[in-house]
C-alpha cells in the first residue's frame, strides 16, 4: 500500500482524517459535513446550498474575498464547495510547502462566515436552478424526479438546491440557525490527503478550527419502503430527445449485497464492450449512450440506468434494458465477465492511490457516517463473489416491484413506453422487503 491513512479525534470531538501518500507532490484539503438537503423540510428546502454559497462571501478573518481567493490560488489551489443530498464538502487542492495557508482559509471560512450578501446570492441561486425546470417551472431532472417517485415524503426527496418558492422565502435567521446546528465539532471531518505529513495536520487543524463549538453528528430517519411497482412518471418536454431512468432500489455500500451489485454495474456498463452499450449503442444504434450506476446513501441505495434517445425509440431503448436485466437474474454471468468486473474493479482502486481526492473522499467522507473499509477489504469482497450469487443478488433487486421509470421527453411514443413499463418483460415477481440496512458479510 502507497499511502497510510490516520484517524484521530480532537478534544473538541472534531475527526481528523489525514492520508500520507508520500510519492505524490501534491495536496488536498477537504472539510466534509453532514448536512444536506436531506436534514431539511419543505419550508427551509435549500438552506444548505444556499450556506455553501454564503461561506464564499468572506469571513471575519478573510473578509475581502478576493484576497480570500488570490491566497489560495497564490499556493496552487482554488476554493470549491459541494452540496448533496446528505452532506457537503469545500475542498482546494494545494501545494504541499503551503499546506497551513488553506487550512486557515477553509478554517475561519466554515467557523466564522460573515454570511452576508445573502440577496446577491438568492439570485444566483435561482439563476443556477433554472437548468432543472422547464418555461412553465416544472422539475425536469431526471435526478429530482426519480428521487421524488422513490422516496415520496421523506426528505431525500426534497431538491439540493430547493424550489423556487423556499430559496425566495429563506430568511437570514432560517441560515444562521442552520448553520448553528449543523457546523459543529461532531458533525465535520477535516481531511488533508497527498504529500502531507501526519503531525503537521493535526497541529494545524486543531488551530484552524479552534472556534468550531462543540456538538454531535446529525442523524437521520431512514426511509420508508417505496410503493411497489412497476410506476413510470413521464414529463412532457418539447426537447428532441427523450431522456429517462430506470430506478431499482437497493441497499448501501456496507451491506453484504453490495459487492454483488457493484459487480452487475460493471457487467452492464463498464466499456463499450459491456452489455448495455454493447447491445443497445453498437448493436443496435438505438442510442448514443446508455449507463448504469449506484447511488449509495449510509442507509439505503439505487441501482441506476439512464439514457436518452429519439421519442419514438424510448420504449424499444427501455425494453432492451429491462431484456438484459431479465436475462441477468435468469442466467450466471459467464466466468469471463466475472473475472474481468473483478480485476476492473480491483485496478481501479489502485488507480485511487494516486488521486488525492479519491483518497480524502473514500476514508474522510465515508468517515462522516462510518468507518471507512479498507481499498484490499472491499477488493477482496468483490472478488469473493460467485456467479451464482450476483444472479440471485440480480434476482433480488432488479424485480417488477421494485422498478421505478422516470421519463421526459415528447409525448410521441409515450403510450409505448407506458405498455413496456408495465409489462417489465421478463423481470421476476419478488416480495416487498425494507431495501436499507446495513447488513455486513462477516469475516
Amino acid at each position: 500500500m502507497s499511502f497510510t491513512p490516520y484517524r484521530d479525534v480532537l478534544p473538541s470531538g472534531l475527526r481528523v482524517v489525514t492520508i500520507e501518500t508520500p510519492h505524490l507532490h501534491t495536496a488536498l484539503l477537504a472539510v466534509y459535513v453532514r448536512t444536506g438537503s436531506r436534514h431539511e423540510t419543505p419550508g427551509n428546502n435549500g438552506v444548505s446550498h444556499f450556506l455553501e454559497h454564503l461561506f464564499f462571501r468572506g469571513s471575519e478573518g478573510w473578509p475581502d474575498t478576493v484576497k480570500m481567493n488570490s491566497a489560495v490560488e497564490e499556493v496552487g489551489g482554488n476554493l470549491n464547495g459541494v452540496t448533496s443530498r446528505d452532506h457537503g464538502y469545500y475542498y482546494t487542492p494545494l501545494h504541499p510547502a503551503y499546506l497551513s495557508v488553506g487550512m486557515e482559509i477553509l478554517g475561519d471560512m466554515l467557523t466564522r462566515p460573515r454570511l452576508t450578501d445573502m440577496e446577491v446570492e438568492r439570485q444566483i441561486i435561482l439563476e443556477e436552478m433554472l437548468d432543472e425546470v422547464d418555461e412553465k417551472g416544472r422539475d425536469i431532472d431526471a435526478d429530482n424526479l426519480s428521487k421524488r417517485l422513490l422516496f415520496g415524503e421523506h426528505p431525500l426527496a426534497l431538491k439540493i438546491a430547493g424550489t423556487r418558492e423556499s430559496v425566495s422565502a429563506l430568511t437570514h435567521a432560517q441560515v444562521r440557525e442552520h448553520f448553528a446546528r449543523h457546523y459543529v465539532a461532531g458533525n465535520l471531518v477535516v481531511t488533508a490527503s497527498g504529500r502531507v505529513k501526519h503531525a503537521e495536520v493535526l497541529e494545524l487543524a486543531e488551530r484552524a478550527f479552534t472556534h468550531l463549538p462543540r456538538g454531535p453528528a446529525t442523524t437521520e430517519a431512514p426511509p420508508a419502503p417505496s410503493p411497489p411497482g412497476p410506476r413510470l412518471h413521464f414529463v412532457a418536454h418539447d426537447e428532441s430527445q427523450t431522456e429517462f431512468r430506470l430506478n431499482f432500489r437497493a441497499v448501501p455500500e456496507q451491506h453484504e449485497d453490495f459487492p454483488a451489485l457493484q459487480i452487475l454495474r460493471r457487467v452492464m456498463d463498464d466499456g463499450l464492450s459491456s452489455r448495455l452499450p454493447f447491445e443497445i449503442v453498437e448493436k443496435r444504434g438505438l442510442a448514443y449512450s446508455i449507463n448504469a450506476g449506484l447511488d449509495s446513501f449510509h442507509d439505503v441505495g439505487i441501482f441506476e440506468i439512464e439514457g436518452a434517445s429519439a421519442p419514438e425509440k424510448a420504449s424499444r431503448v427501455v425494453e432492451e434494458v429491462l431484456r438484459v436485466l431479465a436475462t441477468l437474474c435468469s442466467e450466471e454471468i459467464s466466468q469471463e465477465e466475472l473475472k474481468r468486473a473483478q480485476r476492473r474493479h480491483r485496478m481501479l482502486l489502485e488507480f485511487s492511490e494516486d488521486s488525492p481526492g479519491e483518497l480524502a473522499g473514500w476514508f474522510g467522507g465515508t468517515e462522516l457516517f462510518r468507518e471507512p473499509d479498507s481499498f484490499s477489504r472491499r477488493a477482496d469482497l468483490v472478488d469473493a463473489e460467485t456467479a451464482a450469487h450476483v444472479r440471485e443478488v440480480a434476482r433480488r433487486y432488479f424485480t417488477r416491484q421494485n422498478l421505478t421509470v422516470v421519463a421526459v421527453g415528447q409525448r410521441k411514443g409515450i403510450k409505448a413506453l407506458e405498455r413496456v413499463v408495465e409489462a417489465a418483460e421478463g423481470l421476476p415477481s419478488g416480495a416487498r422487503r425494507a431495501l436499507s440496512g446495513s447488513g455486513r458479510r462477516a469475516g
